[in-house]
């Protein structure tokens, strides 16, 4: 009995301490933000405390918004209020604009942003997100801006309050149109992504290169202390691993093995294009050229 005793409170006493050394691993605290999540609350953050201004003082509240360098305007991070019937009350980067009915404004791809902002704001929700494409101040070339719209009332009249944001503001993105082309191994490539050239933090071991190869083309033959994985875009050609030739159409993808020989040929006739994934992120002196 005193045996069968020992032997139960011993495995209550390691279930106890299995329970505890769990919930030790699974309390590690809130987990950080990434930048564009914290964004977006800070936004709806932002238009919830405008919403309460204009309920409390209505039209009295509308010129603090249009201070700029105030809490509510600074460069392109601003408040806008529109009537619900669709006539912009408050536009902090052209007050002149304001008093035009805007319920038919549409983005650069036709998206009738108008209708959804009066839409969102007279749900049964009153609140919501709408993401369209519209030039940064200054700029004739559109990109992609967030926007929170919630509703207000005050003295019989309904409003909606919005605040948006540019999503490339808040993550790392490159297009091939401004990557920088430079000659490697005999062939045209940009670096789209690499961990070690970019003042974004992206958490990640890997670079990713666009090469572009015309019909006839082909780089050097090259060996790298790491693996390599091509993925074809368009085109088509051969890619030689140990002077064994593969086939390359759209489509498809070849991991080459750590310090295999390695050459790629356009034998199309069309431009070949690649995208060329190194892991860890390409480095000089982890490439030979072999003659």
């Amino acid at each position: 009995m005193i045996f069968l005793i020992l032997g139960v409170s011993g495995c209550a006493q390691q279930e106890e301490q299995v329970g505890e050394e769990a919930l030790a691993e699974n309390d590690s605290g809130p987990q950080p933000q990434s930048g564009l999540t914290a964004q977006k609350d800070s936004v709806a953050l932002k238009v919830g405390e405008a919403v309460d201004l204009v309920e409390e003082d209505g039209k009295k509240a509308f010129p603090e918004f249009r201070e700029e360098g105030g809490e509510w305007f600074q460069g392109d991070s601003y408040i806008f209020i529109w009537n619900t019937n669709g006539t912009r009350v408050v536009y902090p980067p052209d007050p002149s604009g304001e008093g035009e009915d805007v319920s038919g404004l549409t983005d650069i791809n036709g998206k009738p942003i108008g209708e959804l902002f009066i839409e969102t704001a007279l749900n049964e929700n009153g609140e919501g997100w709408i993401s369209y494409e519209w030039p940064r101040p200054g700029e004739t070339e559109p990109s992609t801006k967030y926007s929170f719209i919630k509703r207000a009332t005050f003295g019989g009249e309904t409003y909606l309050v919005g605040e948006g944001f540019y999503v490339e503001d808040y993550l790392f993105t490159r297009d091939i149109g401004n990557c920088e082309f430079i000659n490697a191994t005999g062939v045209s490539l940009c670096e789209l992504m690499h961990p070690g050239r970019t003042d974004t933090e992206l958490g990640v071991d890997y670079s990713i290169a666009y090469v572009l190869m015309e019909p006839g083309e082909k780089n050097l033959p090259h060996k790298l202390s790491n693996p390599e994985v091509h993925y074809v875009l368009e085109g088509s050609g051969t890619i030689y691993i140990n002077d064994v030739p593969l086939s390359l159409n759209e489509g498809k993808l070849v991991h080459v093995p750590a310090n295999e020989i390695q050459y790629v040929e356009n034998t199309g006739n069309i431009s070949l294009r690649l995208l060329v994934i190194d892991q860890p992120a390409w480095a000089e002196e982890n490439e030979e050229i072999v003659e």
